[in-house]
């Protein structure tokens, strides 16, 4: 296999971890799939930076939920070097807990990734979420609405 088939099946088989660590709350594997020094906007409007900070965000969102199920599909790769560019729509289902146990919270939108060849393997160090669609009961993530 050559380098160039290599990366890039060690960038795709990252980003299709991602779902699996957050949908187990495998916290202690985030930084598998994302850089220490991470940037990133959740779609939220929010600059943020730091792998201890996104795993805030998650966290805040996730811990909220009994199940969840995120799917990455329709990747987009371009790999120039030490750096690389995923592009991914994604799809999440999340189930509430306690009062809202029957009720889920949907969001459709796209991953766009910039990656960095690190010492311990291919890292994403940017993520910028944009989200097109929601649907279903928001106190499943958010307080209110």
């Amino acid at each position: 296999m050559s380098k160039r088939a290599s990366d890039e099946r060690e960038i795709l088989n990252t980003l299709n971890e991602f779902p699996r660590v957050v949908d187990r709350n495998q916290w202690d594997r985030v930084g598998e799939v994302f850089a220490e020094d991470v940037r990133f906007n959740y779609g939220d409007g929010q600059e943020q930076q730091g792998l201890d900070a996104l795993l805030q965000q998650f966290r805040s969102f996730h811990d909220r939920c009994s199940a969840m199920q995120h799917l990455i599909g329709s990747v987009q790769l371009e790999l120039d070097g030490n750096r690389a560019v995923t592009r991914a729509y994604v799809q999440a289902r999340h189930q509430g807990k306690g009062a809202y146990e029957q009720s889920f919270y949907d969001t459709h939108g796209e991953y766009s990734d910039q990656w960095a060849r690190r010492p311990e393997g291919w890292r994403i160090v940017r993520r910028d979420a944009h989200w097109v669609l929601s649907m279903g009961e928001p106190k499943v993530l958010f307080d209110s609405e």
